[in-house]
């Protein structure tokens, strides 16, 4: 087929395009700006129109679109006007994955991290919404194989179009809510759905949601199942060890509770296809995802870390292993430069926004990554008055430094862990990009 897709920037859509391109089948595709994922793609052959414009829409058989795309976009209203079949994101799923058995990961925090672990021990095909190091992008496709690892959206809703044959939840904390109408009934019906459409589930039995299932699952205990944590750099690499159950030791890239929770629910959902040794041994070819505790500079003097952490609960654990990896390291100061990511999240999450950059040496707050989102009334200096923090237009890459620039000043941090948290284009801040 020839398949068309607007927004083909995006993360989740770009996964998908490369997938189909794997399978055979003519990819073309726009988006509003250039960017590192669309040079990506370009360098596949996939032919990208930017900015969208009716003209890129021909002979193809199929569009699908975005979520973030409106129906006023003129390649929409070009191939309604030819016949050409038009799908959203969500509706593409079913294509792509209903001939496949698929484990299906979701969660609030940590789903990312926990896809491409699982995808590595299982060395199968995977759709994942960042881009795994080991792999080199968000897609892999085996040939001949049916095992898909795909990580699942619950921002939209899409996860329940995964066609989980084995689901694993990292937790059902409530996140987009906007989508779901700040309904937190309807929330938790549509993880009940997720659940219920799988054959095998594997969940986080200390969430507070998760633990309060009817169902036949295996529960994952982290307080109790996950023992004698500890951390090492192994080759300049952060890599946590810790025995699950009585599997033995595992070792896996990443600082952190967090990782050791994520890596166990992987393992427990590949028990199901391998012997634990083989699942020992495939875990070691993790090697984290880009953007996630992302080490893209480090020399004696500063690390420069960029984070895709943008709700407080993720920003805390991420300090967390920010602080292991300075004392490793030698470094004796953290900065934490934030982009909030949309006014309604920060206004919904604002208390625990105030607390979890505890810990931090200096705070540097950029402008809101808005998201199409009307602004809204905020002081940020006097509600996070406790961290004095420096409220900063950008910030600029310099070689093995970092530019803070505000409105009338500018401040150059060139030694200590400087982390950068947002899932906005605080990357490209940091990366030099732009």
């Amino acid at each position: 087929m020839k398949v068309h897709f607007v927004g083909i920037g995006g993360i989740g859509l770009s996964a998908i395009a490369r997938f189909l391109l794997a399978k055979g089948h003519q990819i073309t595709g726009s988006d509003v700006k250039n960017t590192k994922i669309t040079e990506d793609l370009e360098n596949l052959g996939i032919k990208i129109t930017v900015p969208h414009n009716r003209h890129a829409v021909e002979d193809q058989d199929l569009l699908i679109y975005s979520a973030a795309v409106k129906s006023t976009n003129p390649e929409l209203k070009q191939a309604r006007h030819k016949g050409v079949q038009v799908i959203t994101r969500l509706e593409a799923l079913k294509l792509v994955l209903s001939d496949k058995r698929v484990y299906s990961v979701c969660g609030a925090h940590g789903k990312s991290t926990t896809t491409a672990m699982l995808a590595e021990i299982l060395g199968s095909s995977a759709l994942i919404g960042a881009e795994s190091k080991a792999i080199g992008a968000n897609c892999r496709v085996v040939p001949g194989s049916e095992l898909m690892v795909f990580e699942a959206d619950e921002s939209d809703g899409s996860f329940l179009n995964s066609n989980p044959y084995c689901a694993i939840v990292t937790n059902a904390e409530p996140e987009h809510m906007e989508y779901y109408d700040y309904d937190t009934e309807w929330f938790y019906e549509c993880y009940r759905e997720f659940l219920s459409k799988a054959k095998k589930r594997v969940i986080n039995a200390e969430d507070e949601f998760l633990s309060s299932l009817d169902m036949e699952v295996v529960r994952l205990y982290p307080s109790k199942d996950i023992r004698n944590i500890r951390y090492e750099l192994v080759d300049g690499e952060p890599t946590t060890f810790f025995e699950l159950r009585d599997l033995g030791e595992f070792a896996v890239w990443g600082f952190g509770e967090h990782i050791a929770l994520d890596a166990s629910l992987a393992i427990l959902a590949a028990m199901n296809e391998l012997e634990v040794g083989e699942i020992r041994k495939n875990l070691k070819r993790f090697k984290g995802i880009k953007k996630r505790f992302d080490i893209i500079h480090k020399d004696e003097k500063i690390a420069i870390i960029d984070d895709y952490a943008h709700h407080p609960t993720e920003i805390e654990a991420t300090i967390k292993s920010a602080k292991l990896y300075a004392k490793l390291g030698g470094y004796d100061k953290i900065t934490a430069i934030w982009q909030p990511h949309k006014w309604s999240r920060t206004m919904d999450n604002l208390e625990h926004f105030i607390t979890c950059f505890e810990g931090v040496d200096e705070l540097i707050i950029l402008p809101v990554w808005a998201v199409n989102e009307e602004p809204r009334e905020l002081d940020f200096s006097a509600t996070f008055a406790r961290y004095n923090p420096i409220l900063a237009q950008r910030v600029k890459r310099e070689d093995g430094s970092v530019m803070i620039v505000s409105e009338n000043s500018q401040k150059l941090i060139n030694g200590g862990l400087v982390i950068g948290f947002g899932a906005g284009d605080i990357t490209y801040q940091l990366r030099g990009h732009k």
